[in-house]
């Protein structure tokens, strides 16, 4: 099975910027993550089903690459959340 790449989002978002993995990664480390899957979706036209994966590759990028950005450790960051 091969795996779609994280696409390069690019996206006009209501805060003005333009870059909406800037804004993603935020939310992705704030744990924003409903909030964070509609942005992928909205600026990738995708389904949920590929807006979990998405999520889930940036997410694990992000762990490796910024740590320490992250409010809550990985064990935490899921509690709560059913998809």
């Amino acid at each position: 099975m091969q795996t779609n790449p994280i696409p390069k989002l690019t996206v006009v978002l209501q805060d003005g910027r333009v870059d909406a993995w800037e804004s993603i990664d935020d939310l992705i480390m704030q744990r924003r993550i409903i909030f964070a899957m509609q942005a992928i979706r909205e600026a990738e036209g995708c389904s949920l089903q590929r807006a979990i994966d998405v999520f889930a590759e940036r997410y694990e990028i992000l762990r490796r690459t910024r740590p320490d950005d992250f409010e809550v450790s990985r064990d935490e960051y899921g509690r709560g959340v059913y998809t």
